[in-house]
């Protein structure tokens, strides 16, 4: 029975199957159009051989060969090279600044900036081989710039006259001094002298340490203090360097002219900064005149005073000039250099004998020239020593004493050293320079 229900199935599906493709095959019987069946039939033409010479054998080898040839490797292609060198990315600074206060010094200051032991030790070293660190003041300012992990990059101090020292840290150290770029201008100035020099000076704006420069030139021919009565006429010329309006360093006296008591008091000093000065009365050259320290300012007068280091009431033997360190110091008048030493509280010295009474003391010095030696004769205005602070003494100055048969006298009123020692004087020059400061003095006022 099942059997018969097989067969029966097989019977069906093959007629079925044979009925389709009876169909598909009544259908496939349609026309064609005739561009397609044209289509059809369209067969590509065969290649047409090149024409050979000698043979198709050598020519077909002749064609493998370049195609072997044609299918090397290619060679690798190289990166173009790029003269250009990529941008050096600079790592972010911090900048640092502010002014040094009494007291304090480069370590203590370049440790408030939060600089590492090693490197303010590295920066004191490069900055002190350019400028004395004991010259420190209020007032000099340090400027820090720091890389991310706080090492310097550059380190600079500002100190007087605008001029700054920088050490530039990086794959070498450098230290280099940068002064300002100054104009050298003439100056006039005139003042009516009521109750003291210095007085008079501060109120029509003149400097007032030219007083002290006043004090030094006429002092030992002027008594101030007698002979001056009040409404004095005193008219100065002088010179003084300038950053924009901004004076730099200290003025220097050019000409002063001081009438007292009916008489005509001139001073000129001279352009090649030797300090060596011609004193006039009424337009006659009296003297030549040369100061200890060009520019300095008289910080301590001859006389009886409280001593600055121990206290006590002293008699001062001299006068104090206070200068920066390392200022020239040159010899008031010619003689011969009778000394050359240290000498108990005057630190390092110089003396020099004036004939064979008169003595000059040049004290705290802090350096002496190889060239000047015990013996030698020097001139006016010759460079003896540099302004130091050795010995007794707080601050950088020049003890200047003159002694006359072993005493102690006022160099600013005695005149004895200038009678002494004055030298020749050529009365035709020096009346050619007068009648130019006057001048000048003239065309500045006006």
């Amino acid at each position: 029975m099942k059997l018969r229900v097989v067969a029966a199935g097989l019977v069906i599906t093959v007629a079925v199957s044979g009925g389709g493709i009876l169909a598909t095959g009544a259908l496939s019987r349609e026309p064609v159009p005739t561009g397609l069946d044209d289509a059809s039939l369209w067969l590509p033409e065969p290649p047409t051989l090149p024409n050979t010479l000698g043979g198709g054998a050598v020519r077909f080898a002749t064609v493998q060969s370049e195609s072997a040839r044609d299918q090397r490797p290619l060679p690798l292609l190289q990166a173009p090279t790029i003269d250009a060198q990529p941008p050096v990315i600079q790592p972010p600074l911090s900048t640092w600044s502010r002014d040094i206060a009494p007291g304090e010094t480069l370590d203590v200051v370049l440790a408030d900036s939060g600089m590492a032991a090693s490197d303010r030790a590295s920066v004191a070293l490069a900055i002190g081989a350019e400028y004395d660190l004991r010259r420190l003041r209020p007032g000099h300012s340090l400027t820090v710039v720091s890389t991310v992990d706080g090492g310097p990059r550059t380190v600079t101090l500002a100190v007087e006259d605008g001029v700054r020292i920088e050490a530039v840290f990086g794959t070498e150290m450098i230290t280099q001094v940068m002064a300002p770029e100054t104009e050298v201008v003439t100056v006039a100035g005139e003042a009516i002298i009521s109750t003291s020099m210095f007085a008079a000076l501060d109120e029509a704006g003149i400097p007032a340490r030219f007083a002290v420069d006043l004090a030094q030139m006429l002092g030992g021919t002027v008594d101030f203090r007698r002979e001056m009565a009040g409404g004095e006429r005193l008219r100065l010329l002088w010179r003084e360097a300038r950053v924009g309006e901004d004076r730099i360093g200290q003025p220097d006296l050019t000409f002063a002219a001081l009438e007292i008591a009916g008489s005509l008091y001139e001073v000129v000093w001279p352009d090649d900064a030797s300090g060596q000065a011609t004193i006039y009365v009424d337009g006659d050259a009296l003297r030549v005149f040369a100061q200890p320290v060009v520019g300095a300012r008289l910080s301590s007068v001859f006389g009886r005073r409280t001593h600055p280091v121990f206290g006590n009431v002293r008699m001062h033997t001299g006068v104090d000039f206070a200068a920066a360190h390392g200022t020239p110091v040159q010899s008031t008048a010619p003689g011969r250099v009778s000394f050359i030493g240290w000498r108990n509280g005057y630190g390092r010295v110089v003396e020099i004998a004036h004939g064979p009474d008169i003595m000059t003391r040049y004290a705290h010095l802090s350096t002496v020239p190889e060239s000047i030696a015990e013996g030698q004769r020097v001139a006016a205005g010759e460079m003896i020593g540099r302004v130091g602070e050795t010995g007794t003494t707080t601050a950088p100055n020049l003890h200047y004493e003159v002694l006359v048969n072993g005493l102690p006298t006022d160099p600013l009123v005695d005149d004895r050293l200038a009678d002494a020692a004055d030298p020749e004087v050529d009365n035709a020059e020096a009346l050619a320079r007068l009648t130019e400061a006057r001048a000048r003095l003239v065309e500045s006022l006006g």
